[in-house]
């Protein structure tokens, strides 16, 4: 796993912008797996400016959700389609979107056919993902399969009250969401993980230096072929090798830099 500390929240957003610049020049028609929540706003905002100014093609590329809530239609101000559409879709041209339906009747089925979609568009090229502060990617929470699959998952208190700051009140958050399986995202040819703030200091030491367990869903990255976690100096600060791995990014060949 490649681990990149930057300054700040800001810089770990450039960073992370120069990693999709890459891949979408190497690949204009990569099939790219997002996410949402606080993490990755200043990297779309990045990827918009980017667009405008010509830096960047999205028009070919195909993208998939990692999530989304059950019993919200797409059109819900707080669901992932509305947040996906602000932050990025309603700014860019991409070819296809995909994010799970909230609404749908047969979830098992519907889960099974997301999955089929992303093996029919190739697979996923990057994998963008964020960093539950309890160690949690996509909305696979503590004690998941790390051989999970595209499915149903009831949230923790902790990510609903984590969520409330997007609803009215706790009570409005649902309970339910539909995310893609840890073993999904381990089947991503890159993996790209954002974390910021001392919150999630703890979370990132497990992930990178804590044992691969299911307690810690995201520390199952440790086994992926390409992983790159970027963090900023607060969550880096109980990483017991940060100086190694500063080092590591310093003496970077120039053709692996982004």
């Amino acid at each position: 796993m490649e681990v990149i500390i930057k300054r700040d929240a800001q810089e770990v957003s450039l960073e992370a912008a120069a990693i999709f610049r890459r891949q979408l020049q190497e690949k204009p028609d990569s099939v790219l797996g997002l996410a949402t929540g606080s993490t990755p706003v200043a990297l779309y905002r990045r990827l918009v400016a980017m667009t405008q100014e010509g830096d960047l093609d999205l028009s070919h590329a195909t993208t998939f959700n990692l999530d989304e809530y059950v019993g919200l239609p797409g059109s819900h101000p707080h669901g992932y389609a509305a947040f996906m559409r602000q932050n990025l879709f309603d700014h860019v041209k991409v070819a296809r979107w995909w994010i799970p339906d909230g609404m749908t009747n047969d979830i098992p089925q519907h889960c099974a056919a997301y999955e089929q979609a992303i093996t029919d568009a190739g697979g996923i090229d990057l994998q963008l993902l964020g960093l539950g502060s309890d160690g949690h990617i996509g909305f696979n929470e503590p004690g998941s399969s790390l051989g999970s699959r595209t499915r149903l998952k009831t949230l923790t208190m902790q990510t609903v009250a984590a969520n409330a700051q997007y609803f009215a009140s706790p009570a409005e958050v649902p309970r339910h969401v539909m995310t893609m399986g840890v073993g999904t995202i381990l089947e991503a040819r890159r993996c790209l993980v954002l974390a910021f703030g001392e919150g999630k200091a703890k979370a990132v030491a497990a992930m990178v230096e804590g044992p691969v367990t299911a307690m810690a869903p995201a520390s199952a990255l440790q086994m992926h072929a390409v992983c790159t976690l970027i963090v900023d100096e607060a969550a880096a600060s109980l990483l017991q090798r940060k100086e190694y791995y500063r080092w590591i990014y310093e003496n970077k060949p120039a053709w692996q830099r982004a």
